[in-house]
């Protein structure tokens, strides 16, 4: 038997990714939605439909026809600051749009897969499991804990990933990320400052779409932590990439959090145990170097055509 999976946010990072992973499955049939076109290079073999999932009716009428077996939403206002500073649009994707989404597959009994995120806690300490007590500091972390909320109590037959400081390279990117930014920003000999009281676990997109790919398979239910194993402060961070890269590490300067004056609070310390993925999904993260390798063969790949 088919299964279908019908993926939120597929222009996204993860949802190229998620993409790519099930055009190699056999056994699955993909349905890819976002906002806009598909921007993946593989369009022709994509099965797509524009979905805005801050429209109700829009969402019942697509999974009320579509009847995918499992939805893995990855769609979110993901952007820290803008989340701060526009609370309407970030209630709208992160907190209605899960609503809009749970509901509609409760409905038509579809497993959802929910993507949430490390910055429902507060920071005080990490690396944390499952059972950690959630307390945003920021607007995003608050919202996203709502949508967790939400989903378990609205959606039915459920599991939540959390996941930490994501980093790949995907055709026509809307957003860079951490890895891509300490690259080029070294490359072009800038001077950066990097935070040193910030910890986490970085997440290489491939590996939060093998996460996805297992719960949805095994038809897991319940909350997982998926992300990198390797923890570390955003600096030693930012030092491995130039290691890894070959680039000199006197443009790299250290600051502390309080120095950068952003809108939304970071939680200091968060990164995640991922024990549980691994003992019942059977999820085994790439090293943080290992990553730093394929994003490197993929970039090398886009640059030569």
């Amino acid at each position: 038997m088919s299964k279908k999976v019908l993926i939120t946010g597929a222009n996204g990072l993860l949802g190229q990714k998620l993409v790519n992973l099930y055009l190699e499955k056999p056994g699955k049939q993909l349905v890819a939605t976002g906002i806009g076109p598909c921007r993946h290079p593989l369009k022709h073999r994509i099965h797509y439909i524009e979905l805005d999932i801050r429209d109700g009716q829009q969402v019942d009428q697509i999974l009320s026809a579509e009847k995918p077996d499992t939805v893995i939403h990855t769609a979110a206002m993901t952007n820290v600051d803008a989340c701060e500073t526009d609370k309407e649009g970030c209630d709208a994707m992160n907190v209605t749009a899960v609503d809009h989404i749970a509901t509609a597959c409760a409905k038509n009994n579809i497993h959802m897969i929910h993507l949430s995120t490390d910055f429902i806690f507060d920071g005080k300490e990490g690396p944390l499991d499952e059972e950690a007590e959630p307390n945003p500091l920021s607007y995003y972390g608050w919202s996203k804990l709502k949508g967790e909320n939400i989903v378990k109590e609205k959606a039915g037959k459920w599991a939540i990933l959390r996941t930490v400081l994501v980093y790949g390279v995907v055709h026509d990117m809307s957003r860079s990320n951490i890895v891509l930014w300490a690259k080029g920003a070294l490359e072009k000999r800038q001077d950066i400052k990097v935070v040193d009281d910030q910890f986490r676990t970085p997440t290489l997109a491939e590996d939060l779409a093998m996460g996805c790919f297992l719960a949805e398979d095994k038809g897991a239910t319940g909350i997982y932590n998926i992300s990198g194993k390797d923890f570390m402060s955003i600096y030693e961070l930012v030092e491995r990439v130039a290691d890894f890269y070959g680039l000199p590490k006197d443009r790299i300067h250290r600051s502390d959090s309080s120095t950068l004056n952003q809108p939304a609070r970071r939680p200091p310390i968060t990164g995640f145990k991922v024990n549980k993925a691994m003992k019942e999904l059977g999820y085994n993260p790439h090293s943080f170097e290992e990553g730093l390798a394929i994003v490197r063969d993929q970039l090398l790949a886009q640059a030569n055509g």
